[in-house]
């Protein structure tokens, strides 16, 4: 049991649900300041793969680096916080396809 809980220690933490990452599951790196924005070299988070999908699908790179470019602005957001209280409530495992379709350009 002390093995386990030891584990769950390690695994990092999405910034966006709060859920642990477990190795295996599908994750990726998330630029805080989008590349083509001036975030090329700068901060990074590890999140969970459907989370980062969530966000591009929600917010556009200009919105990204002018408002939400730390992850509890990210979580302030009205549609991502509806989503990582949705996610939330699914194993760390679980994959989707994201709802509702990119976001108008």
């Amino acid at each position: 049991m002390a093995r386990t809980l030891d584990k769950e220690k390690r695994d990092p933490i999405c910034p966006l649900c709060l859920r642990p990452i477990p190795e295996g599951v599908p994750q990726s790196q998330h630029h805080l300041i989008p590349k083509l924005k001036g975030g090329k070299g700068g901060p990074m988070i590890l999140m969970h793969h459907i989370c980062h999908r969530e966000i591009h699908a929600t917010l556009t790179e200009a919105e990204l680096a002018r408002s939400y470019h730390t992850p509890e602005a990210l979580r302030a957001h009205p549609r991502l916080a509806k989503f990582a209280a949705w996610v939330a409530k699914r194993p760390p495992s679980f994959r989707s396809k994201i709802p509702g379709g990119m976001r108008k350009r």
